[in-house]
């Protein structure tokens, strides 16, 4: 049995709607973004579209929905509802082999969603209404659940003061206690910049490993190219991945620097969630104790293979 790797991060329902531009004009959405709703505006979208498909998404999830592909051994922590996406979003983890080790229970907000717009040339516009998965708590995360554990591997966008970042070093510190290594995504460059200097702090401090595309990581070390990143970042002897998309990837691992060439899609469709399969083929490769440069290919073919079909999950 391949070792344990547990996910923690947003529990978000995706809702895929097809629409035309001028749907986007009427409603005053900004064709192409990616933007985050309240509540009232969520209802009031929710009441004028027609879904096509319902399946669970979040960045941490579908990498584990990916090491779960790969027939890997792997758990998912995400604060829902239990409302009818909180009841869809748990099936559809459980459906694919992922184990969802939280216990939903009727809460004050609905489970989170993310209504993705596709207009006919394809192109995706994300309206996310965080819902209930924003208040992912310390008391969400306990001990028996990170028994056994390989890797825990934690998303950005959870950090946030208050609530959020109590949560993080609550896990942190669960995870040292037990001897577990800590993997983290940067989430998106917006991320970065709103917390450098403590997702700085938390490379030094705590993380084992660091995956983040290189203008993520460029935002990371304010630096304006990736060759002044990795010459910063190699002082620091973690294990940093950097996806550089049609130019591959590479790792930073103890002062060595290992590249890796990107594979030939056969066709582009859709980019949505390359990122998050990148993660989980490497970091399935890593629990394996296969060599970096590998991790890295087998990270390199799944994102690859995401790409040429429409959303996040190869099943």
């Amino acid at each position: 049995m391949s070792k344990k790797i547990l996910g923690i991060g947003n529990a978000i329902v995706d809702i895929f709607v097809k629409v035309n531009d001028d749907f986007l004009l009427k409603n005053k959405i900004t064709k192409g973004s990616m933007k985050l709703i309240e509540k009232r505006e969520y209802e009031n979208l929710i009441k004028i579209i027609k879904i096509e498909r319902i399946e669970a998404g979040g960045s941490v999830a579908n990498a584990m929905a990916g090491i779960a592909y790969l027939n890997g051994n792997s758990s998912f922590i995400g604060k829902i509802n239990s409302d009818e996406f909180g009841k869809i979003y748990k099936e559809s983890l459980e459906k694919i082999n992922v184990n969802f080790a939280y216990i939903e229970r009727y809460e004050d907000l609905p489970t989170g969603v993310s209504i993705i717009f596709v207009t006919p040339d394809s192109e995706r516009t994300m309206c996310t209404y965080l819902g209930i998965s924003s208040r992912l708590s310390k008391n969400n995360i306990h001990e028996n659940n990170i028994k056994d554990l390989k890797i825990i591997f934690l998303e950005g966008y959870l950090w946030d003061k208050g609530v959020s970042e109590e949560m993080f070093r609550h896990t942190i510190y669960l995870a040292k206690k037990n001897k577990i290594e800590i993997a983290m995504s940067l989430s998106d460059i917006f991320c970065v910049r709103r917390h450098r200097k403590d997702f700085l702090q938390l490379l030094k401090s705590d993380l084992n490993i660091l995956i983040g595309n290189e203008n993520e990581i460029n935002e990371l070390t304010n630096k304006n190219n990736l060759s002044d990143s990795i010459n910063q970042l190699k002082k620091l002897n973690k294990l940093i991945i950097v996806t550089r998309g049609e130019k591959g990837s590479l790792a930073i691992q103890n002062n060595n620097v290992i590249n890796c060439e990107s594979f030939k899609p056969n066709q582009i469709l859709d980019l949505t969630g390359a990122g998050d399969l990148f993660a989980a083929g490497f970091l399935k490769a890593y629990v394996d104790n296969t060599d970096i440069k590998k991790c890295l290919e087998t990270g390199s073919k799944l994102a690859t293979k995401i790409i040429e079909k429409f959303g996040a999950r190869l099943t």
